[in-house]
């Protein structure tokens, strides 16, 4: 209910009407994994490097359907966001402007409901952009991949449980490949992959086994 009230307040302020498409009935049988590497990991001083999205129809990751860009970001890199991507300044300066990307991600992702870990740092890192061209926020529906994790593993387990939500963790419990993470296009697959196999566990409403005490872990991407 709220989602539909932001969508229409946001239909209503929206200041180009050629990305009306973003409020199209979005397709149950589609979902986008979205995944964007900074500068660094602060939401209002930082910025986008790179951004890679993977459409995801019913049960197939649909890798030849992909977007991935490198971008040329208006803010220097940090040296720990360099040794975590490692993308150099060198690596971007050749990147194009998010002016001249986000236009094309949008028209990728169009209304579809987008699928992350940590989705609510890439979105607010991409918000900052679609505030300046669109004048509202990306009115997709989203899922956070580690919020069906925590429902699957952690979900009713008594006061006191210890919990590891890091992404390779969650990668190893569910006996998914770890690809060569903090690259965008791979986080954006290794999420989708994330995805399928935690909806499929939700679908038959199988629970994860949770192991003994770990020690209590989160991850920030970017």
């Amino acid at each position: 209910m709220l989602l539909a009230l932001k969508r229409r307040i946001y239909r209503h302020l929206l200041r180009d009407p050629h990305y009306d498409f973003l409020f199209d009935p979005p397709s149950p049988a589609e979902v986008v994994s979205v995944d964007c590497e900074t500068t660094g990991l602060s939401r209002s001083k930082d910025d986008i490097v790179a951004v890679a999205a993977i459409r995801i129809r019913g049960n197939r990751i649909l890798s030849s359907e992909r977007f991935e860009a490198t971008v040329k970001p208006r803010v220097r890199l940090k040296a720990d966001a360099i040794k975590v991507h490692r993308l150099r300044e060198q690596d971007v300066v050749s990147g194009r402007s998010m002016d001249e990307v986000l236009p094309e991600l949008l028209r990728f992702i169009g209304s579809r409901t987008l699928v992350g870990f940590y989705l609510e740092f890439d979105v607010a890192m991409l918000n900052k952009h679609v505030r300046r061209l669109l004048g509202i926020e990306l009115p997709n529906e989203q899922i956070e991949v580690s919020g069906i994790y925590y429902r699957r593993k952690y979900g009713g387990a008594p006061p006191g449980t210890q919990v590891d939500l890091r992404f390779t963790s969650i990668l190893t419990d569910l006996g998914l490949p770890l690809l060569d993470q903090h690259d965008a296009y791979s986080d954006a697959l290794m999420t989708a992959m994330m995805y399928l196999k935690l909806r499929d566990l939700e679908a038959r409403d199988v629970k994860i086994a949770r192991q003994r005490a770990r020690p209590v872990t989160w991850y920030g991407g970017g």
